[in-house]
């Protein structure tokens, strides 16, 4: 892939950019971060409205520790293309970790609207109420989630873990039977199945 893709480098800017975008996306995929971003500066030098170029030179910079560059990339990509769903998933990312919360819950729901059974972002929604402190949102977004991934034992653990904390123990009971199921080699699942039956 790596060498079709090189073949394209000195065609016009537009295939440039495509090929330097693929070229870029592949290389990060590898680990090779500074090839990475120089295909990345390759392809937004080419053509600087290309959105997935824009988010591939954003996933650099993030890489690179900068998120609040990356989170300009990825505004950019958006700006070029209001529809580019990685652009958004990664700026609901960034405003993530940068503790933006309410900002990262308003990416996050515009990419439900765009995807409804992304399990990704059905999990970055519940794992967003979580960290807000509202378990009865949580659960209902990972009971979303496991409508669409039923098979999850983590999914299905955190149900369990939540249920625990609001008290509803059978509800919790259910969920980690559920996650046991699926694996039952995760000890803190056992841990508390022990414990339920002690007590």
């Amino acid at each position: 892939a790596l060498e079709t893709l090189k073949m394209f480098e000195k065609k016009d800017s537009r295939v440039k950019s495509a090929a330097a975008t693929n070229l870029s996306f592949l290389y990060y995929l590898g680990n090779e971060l500074e090839q990475a971003t120089n295909y990345a500066d390759l392809a937004v030098n080419s053509d600087r409205y290309n959105p997935a170029a824009l988010t591939n030179k954003g996933n650099t910079v993030f890489a690179n520790g900068d998120c609040e560059k990356a989170a300009e990339f990825y505004k950019e990509a958006l700006r070029n293309d209001s529809l580019c769903t990685e652009a958004l998933y990664n700026l609901g990312l960034v405003y993530k970790k940068l503790n933006r919360i309410d900002e990262a819950l308003d990416c996050f729901l515009k990419l439900h609207a765009i995807l409804p059974n992304s399990a990704q972002v059905l999990y970055q929604l519940a794992s967003i109420y979580q960290i807000m402190k509202d378990p009865n949102q949580a659960i209902e977004w990972l009971l979303q989630l496991i409508s669409v991934v039923p098979t999850d034992p983590h999914v299905l653990s955190k149900l369990g873990n939540l249920y625990d904390t609001e008290g509803d123990k059978s509800q919790a009971f259910h969920y980690y039977c559920e996650s046991y199921r699926y694996f039952p080699s995760n000890i803190e699942v056992i841990e508390w199945l022990g414990a339920y039956y002690i007590d």
